[in-house]
């Protein structure tokens, strides 16, 4: 074997070796393990714990570890933070408990969505937006800018996806660094 040989051999293994790593990507610098379900990963995420926190606050644990297929657009803490004063204690009160899953719901949707998928209805639409439902029932719509994917709530609240395609075993997390609000 030359040295050229072992040289070419080393780049393709290194190619796939990052291909391999690439394909799914880490969230806050915690590894999303392909066949772990939304909640199992969530968990591990350190930019998602008010996220997981609403979860269990709305009982919808149950539901994310599911068969599925789930597509969700997972806000950061930052987008939780961002929200008017007060806004996240008070959905997590017990008595706030449906407004809290009508909230969550609406960042999810029924299927496994890619963002080449999305892109794409987004790009064959003749207004530019992918126009779909959340299992809220709330109407979402995405758009493409440029190289960024836009997730728009009813309000017209556009939500930018940052990491996309963070495949689980019972679905696809895109997180996104807004709270979608429904009406």
């Amino acid at each position: 074997m030359t040295f050229k040989t072992v040289l070419a051999a080393t780049a393709v293994t290194a190619a796939l070796g990052t291909a391999v790593l690439a394909a799914n990507p880490t969230v806050g610098g915690a590894p999303m393990l392909e066949e772990r379900n939304i909640i199992q990963n969530a968990v591990n995420s350190p930019v998602h714990t008010t996220l997981v926190a609403a979860v269990k606050a709305a009982d919808l644990v149950d539901t994310l570890q599911g068969e599925g297929p789930f597509t969700v657009f997972a806000p950061i803490n930052d987008a939780f933070a961002a929200l008017p004063a007060g806004t996240v204690e008070t959905l997590l009160k017990p008595e706030n408990k449906a407004m809290l899953q009508k909230v969550l719901t609406a960042h999810v949707v029924a299927g496994d969505w890619s963002a080449a998928d999305i892109i794409a209805a987004a790009r064959a639409s003749a207004d530019g937006f992918y126009h779909f439902n959340a299992v809220s029932g709330d109407a979402l719509s995405a758009q493409v800018k440029g190289s960024k994917v836009y997730i728009y709530d009813e309000n017209g609240n556009a939500s930018l996806v940052t990491i996309a395609d963070v495949d689980q075993s019972n679905g696809v997390i895109h997180v996104v660094n807004s709270v979608l609000v429904p009406k």
